[in-house]
């Protein structure tokens, strides 16, 4: 058998590495950075999230790191009154056989490439950045940034937004610009303050804005994630901005939240992209995974797990396949296309329903979500959250409107 490269190191990247080890198969990871790191804060997961832990050994160590939320909160930013409030406790648990936590998206990295470290079958290379790729018999021959070439059975793109792999297999232009900065910062738990240090995924929703916090790394740090519409006309990624420039975009929200914004320090900011769903991702020997497949705003916090199901379900399909790669490739995709597909398209719909109307618009949704008890989210949630790893191709349900349960003004989760 073969190596497989994969061309990426995020959490997607080496989610599929650990799930293709333990299906024994060798597995060459492509990395552009000069180390393997995480850029950001914090991820939220879902149950779906630690199904796929379970799935590829690290359930125990990522349950080990999480910090176990109460709620999920939904506030009118311009009245600090709450909309909703979805409990996280034990009925949550029964519901979806795994709970909802936060982790340092850092720290979960790590924890992933200690993983893959640990295995004799997975070959971290970082400074490695994959330009091309040709197909030849018997697999893809991929040729790196300044010079050398590598060969292996298979090349599977976890390569992100702007992938080259991508670039080359579907060659569908640049990313596209929805026009919402996101800015982020983590400060110490002591700067927040106290009457805000609740134990919850928190989100203040307000006209054409948004507010997220929540704790981190053992009650030490607390996550904040601002985002407002500018009409940024082009990408950027983690680049440091004033304070100024982050709180003009909520003069306008109540000096509640207005408080939490004044807290953070050296923020940095992403201008939000994402991609229409496509039908095909797969061909011959090469596939994509996770933002180099599907790429999402981030208004469903399902961005990285969504890539960790693409691997369990890659992994799972490769295994069943033998040593029939395209088939597999392509049943992995058949299996992933909708459910994708539904997510991205929530994602997007999230932010001018629910996260970011205003005026009638907003009353409508507060006065909607109130009326629903824990019971109703959960019925509403069930196609996120309860589907087993043998499930994840998002066909029940899929095949209606997409963008049914906004229309039903589900929260699903706040951003990451």
């Amino acid at each position: 058998m073969g190596k497989i490269l994969v061309a990426g190191g995020g959490i997607g990247g080496l989610a599929v590495a650990l799930g293709l080890a333990r299906q024994q198969r060798k597995v060459v990871v492509l990395e552009r950075a000069p180390e393997f790191l995480e850029i950001g804060a914090g991820i939220q997961l879902g149950p779906n999230a630690f199904r796929c832990f379970d799935a590829l050994g690290i359930g125990d160590a990522a349950r080990a790191l999480a910090i176990y939320v109460d709620r999920l909160r939904l506030m009118d930013a311009m009245s600090a009154d709450e909309i909703v409030s979805i409990p996280l406790d034990e009925g949550f648990r029964r519901r979806f056989g795994n709970p909802y936590a936060v982790v340092h998206r850092g720290e979960l990295h790590a924890l992933m490439v200690r993983a893959c470290v640990a295995s004799p079958l997975i070959d971290l290379r970082p400074s490695a950045i994959v330009e091309e790729y040709d197909e030849i018999a018997g697999g893809v021959r991929v040729r790196i940034a300044g010079g050398g070439s590598i060969e292996g059975s298979a090349l599977i793109g976890a390569d992100g937004l702007w992938s080259n792999v991508r670039r080359q297999l579907v060659g569908d232009g640049s990313p596209r610009v929805s026009g919402h900065t996101t800015y982020r910062a983590v400060i110490p738990v002591e700067d927040m303050p106290l009457d805000l240090r609740w134990n919850a995924a928190t989100l203040w929703a307000g006209p054409k804005c948004h507010i997220v916090h929540y704790p981190l790394s053992g009650w030490k740090l607390f996550n904040l994630v601002v985002t407002y519409h500018n009409e940024a006309p082009r990408p950027l990624a983690g680049e440091p901005v004033t304070d100024e420039e982050v709180q003009k975009g909520f003069e306008h929200v109540h000096p509640m939240a207005r408080s939490i914004i004044a807290h953070g320090r050296d923020w940095k900011k992403w201008v939000l992209c994402d991609r229409d769903p496509i039908e095909h991702w797969s061909s011959g020997c090469v596939t994509l995974l996770g933002d180099a497949a599907h790429p999402m705003m981030q208004y469903m916090a399902q961005g990285a797990c969504m890539a960790m199901e693409d691997a369990v379900v890659l992994a799972d399909e490769i295994a069943r396949h033998a040593e029939d790669i395209p088939a597999a490739f392509l049943a992995y995709q058949d299996r992933r296309r909708l459910r994708t597909a539904r997510v991205q398209l929530l994602s997007r719909e999230m932010g001018d329903h629910v996260y970011h109307p205003a005026g009638a618009h907003a009353m409508l949704r507060n006065a909607i979500m109130r009326e629903k008890r824990a019971q109703d989210w959960y019925d509403i949630l069930e196609w996120l959250y309860g589907a087993n790893i043998r499930e994840m191709d998002g066909v029940e349900g899929a095949v209606s409107q997409p963008t049914s349960s906004v229309r039903r003004l589900s929260p699903t989760s706040q951003e990451a």
